[in-house]
């Protein structure tokens, strides 16, 4: 199989050049699957605007959606990557944990929307009609459920690229789910 190897700034075109250095002044640092986007000369810009565009959901809300569709996709970069940021957002280790496996009985909420996005992946776009009536029964609207389609999108993105490329992780490890 063919090896990617992570381009630097230098190896980037000079629009994403210029996204390198936004990225290092916002995160710190081009996180290796940014870089890896970055191959294409104008996937990187339009990937940054998807998922910095407006959203009826909350932060931790899109980072629901981040770790259950990167756990049914066995993808360890964004699950490393969204355990890091799932923290950030509030989430504990534990919470983080249970989000993983589909589920969030600490918030009945979030609790609906991970087991929509888990039913989402797991059946092909093909979500079980309980779980979309659990949606709609907690207060979650039209406009939030075509939200959480984007955001599923969003994260099949970044999953596939890093299923196709296992570029090295650069987050810390995510912690493996309990059988």
């Amino acid at each position: 199989m063919k090896t990617f190897t992570v381009p630097t700034k230098e190896e980037v075109s000079p629009a994403n050049q210029v996204l390198f250095d936004a990225l290092v002044r916002k995160v710190g640092k081009v996180p290796n699957l940014y870089a890896i986007i970055a191959y294409s000369e104008h996937a990187l810009a339009s990937y940054l605007a998807l998922q910095s565009a407006k959203t009826s959901l909350s932060a931790k809300e899109r980072e629901v959606i981040n770790l259950v569709v990167s756990q049914v996709n066995g993808c360890e970069y964004c699950l490393a990557a969204h355990t890091y940021i799932g923290k950030l957002t509030g989430f504990t280790d534990e919470q983080v944990l249970e989000i993983r496996g589909g589920s969030a009985s600490f918030d009945g909420r979030l609790n609906a929307l991970a087991t929509l996005v888990k039913s989402f992946v797991e059946n092909k776009s093909k979500p079980d009609a309980p779980a979309v009536e659990q949606f709609f029964s907690v207060g979650y609207t039209n406009e939030n459920l075509v939200d959480v389609i984007v955001g599923i999108g969003d994260k099949m993105i970044t999953n596939y690229l890093y299923g196709v490329t296992k570029i090295p992780v650069d987050f810390p490890a995510a912690p493996a789910l309990k059988a």
